[in-house]
Parts: structure tokens; C-alpha cells; sequence
């Protein structure tokens, strides 16, 4: 692989990575909203790209060929808004990691049940670590529990309204003069031993849960998603002759009109989104398509099955971004995880 290759596959890995951290920080504000507002803003930004490609080379396209350009929206309605229902519900180090494992996962099975491919040794030792990637992370994404020691959050979480009253104070509160032993009650006392128990309490770190199985489940339903537009695409590139640019830029177009209704019918919520969310849209929309345009250009003159296999860097990168960006526990063995993950679709790739 040429150095030039390599600087475009892992700036797109890279870039890959980096849209779903954004996708990830908006997902709070509900899933139809940001990605109708995506959509409609990379619609916009890449028609021009797509235009005058079309114009330098304009394509002929069939009538099956239109099926496959609406198709291939529909399958991207259905897989980000999965995917973002999965971020709000999960860590991006575990949502991340198992939809782009699954997915693979779920291409190469496909691969072997319909259209009669025989992966070799290294295709079969790929599928057998994506499993066990996979597993890793639902396995200590669902069951295991994580210490939240971050200032005041303790404090907050414990104190109930009956914890103390407006009253209660520690013994170093309290004045000489205030008051003899034999003025303080039995309540009195108590009082001060559950204000006592309670900042002890407070100082203690909490254990927050982890993410349920939903969202475990929300990721392997993207992964269902992403080896379904994987196939899809790749009869419509290889098969149809579809360009794999206005290939890749249909699903932009489409799911603007699929998503509007429910979008529009929002109006506040949506406004509220750009209003809040403006640069993780602008994010989105910028480097979603940018990842395959680049990848594009290195198939351009590069080996798909060196291509491929590099691509998966991303997975590593998404880990990384969740630890350093929004503080996700759990790094040594989720990057481990997510290793045994990149390496079985590697293995795949080649095998």
C-alpha cells in the first residue's frame, strides 16, 4: 500500500470515529431530529461535489439501478436512527465497537449463506474473534457496575430529604457555650450521629450502573443494518454500474425526505437540536460522508483488501474518544476488546 493510501485510509478511519463522538454528545436530544438535520446539511454540502462528478462522467442508470439509490436510504434511515438510540442508551466505547463488528460479522455470514463464498483459515479465526469481541463487551457492558468518584457526586445521590434537618451539625459546629450534656435530648444526639453517618456516607464513592442490555441490543441491530447496506451497496456498485459516489450520497437525499414528517412535526424539538447541537450536526454531516468519499478515492488506486482491513482502525479510535472525551470507564478491557474486534475484521478481510 502506497503512503498516500495509507494517510487517506486512516484520516477517514479517523474522521469515521469522530462523527459518531458527535453523534454520541447529541444523543440526548432524541434521534429522528439530529439525523433528519444531518442529513438535510450533508445534502446540501456535497451536492456540489456530486454534481459535477455526475457532469464529468455522467452515469447510465437502469431502472433496477433507482431502486438500489432509494434502497440504500431506506437501510440508512433505519441505520442511524438505531444507532443513535443506541448511543443514548450506551457508552460509544460499547455501542461503536460491537454495530461495526456486528455489521462485519453479519456481511461475512451472508457472504458464505447467500452467495456461496468459502472463507479460508483467516476468514474463520476473524469471525471467531469478532464473537468474542462482542461477547467481551456485552458481557461487561450489561452485568458489571462502575465506581463514580467524581466531586459531589456522591454527596448528591446519597442525601435523601430525611437525611438531616436545617438543624443538624457536626460536634465541631457546636460552641463550648452552646450547650450542656445535659441540655442535648436523645434526639438531639441522634440527630448528630446520622448527620455524622451521612457524610461519611457521602465520601464513600457510589456505584453507578453500567449500560443495560439495551443497548447492546440497539448495536447489534445497527450491525444487522450496516452488513444489510454493505450487501446492498455492493451489488448496486459492482453489479449495476451505479457510481460509488452518487452511490454513497443517495441515502443523504432520501432519508431528508423519510425523516421530515416526524422531524417537522417536532418543530421545537428540531430547533431546539440545532439550536444546542448545531456543531455535533455540522460535525456529522461534514465527516460521515467525508470517511467514504475518502475511502472511495483510495480504492481508487489501492487493493480492497488492503483498504479494508486498515479501515478498522476506527474501532481503536472510537474506544480512545470515549475514554478521553466523555470519561467512559472500563478502557483496558474495552480496548482490548475492541482489538479482538479490529482484528477479526481484518482476518475477514483477507480471509
Amino acid at each position: 500500500m502506497s503512503a498516500t493510501a495509507l494517510v487517506l485510509i486512516l484520516i477517514a478511519a479517523i474522521a469515521h470515529a469522530t462523527w459518531n463522538l458527535f453523534s454520541k454528545q447529541a444523543s440526548v436530544s432524541g434521534p429522528t431530529s439530529f439525523v433528519w438535520l444531518m442529513a438535510l446539511l450533508g445534502t446540501v454540502l456535497y451536492a456540489p461535489v456530486v454534481a459535477v462528478a455526475l457532469l464529468l462522467s455522467p452515469p447510465r442508470l437502469t431502472a433496477e439501478a433507482w431502486v438500489f439509490l432509494t434502497g440504500t436510504g431506506l437501510l440508512q434511515v433505519g441505520y442511524f436512527l438505531f444507532l443513535q438510540t443506541g448511543y443514548a442508551r450506551g457508552d460509544l466505547s460499547l455501542v461503536y465497537p460491537v454495530g461495526r463488528g456486528s455489521g462485519a460479522l453479519l456481511a461475512a455470514l451472508a457472504g458464505i449463506v447467500l452467495l456461496g463464498e468459502r472463507p479460508g483459515p483467516a476468514g474463520l479465526a476473524g469471525i471467531a474473534l469478532v464473537v468474542l469481541g462482542v461477547l467481551t463487551l456485552g458481557a461487561h457492558g450489561t452485568s458489571a457496575a462502575r465506581t463514580d468518584t467524581s466531586p459531589g457526586s456522591a454527596g448528591i445521590a446519597d442525601a435523601s430529604p430525611g437525611d438531616a434537618s436545617p438543624g443538624d451539625a457536626s460536634p465541631g459546629d457546636a460552641s463550648p457555650g452552646d450547650a450542656s450534656p445535659g441540655d442535648r435530648s436523645p434526639g438531639d444526639a441522634a440527630a448528630q450521629a446520622t448527620a455524622r453517618a451521612a457524610t461519611i456516607t457521602r465520601a464513600r464513592p457510589r456505584p453507578t450502573p453500567r449500560p443495560g442490555p439495551w443497548a447492546l441490543a440497539f448495536a447489534l441491530v445497527t450491525g444487522l443494518f450496516i452488513a444489510t447496506y454493505t450487501l446492498w451497496d455492493k451489488y448496486a456498485v459492482s453489479t449495476l454500474g451505479v457510481p460509488p459516489l452518487l452511490q454513497g450520497y443517495a441515502s443523504l437525499p432520501v432519508m431528508v425526505l423519510v425523516i421530515a414528517p416526524f422531524a417537522l412535526r417536532e418543530r421545537s424539538r428540531t430547533t431546539r437540536v440545532w439550536r444546542d447541537y448545531r456543531r455535533q450536526v455540522a460535525g456529522a454531516a461534514v465527516l460521515s460522508p467525508l470517511a467514504y468519499i475518502l475511502v472511495l478515492i483510495a480504492l481508487s488506486f489501492t487493493a480492497v483488501a488492503a483498504v479494508a482491513p486498515a479501515r478498522e482502525v476506527s474501532v481503536l479510535a472510537g474506544v480512545l474518544l470515549g475514554r478521553t472525551m466523555l470519561g467512559e470507564a472500563g478502557l483496558a478491557w474495552r480496548l482490548a476488546a475492541a482489538g479482538a474486534i479490529a482484528a477479526g475484521i481484518i482476518c475477514i478481510a483477507v480471509g
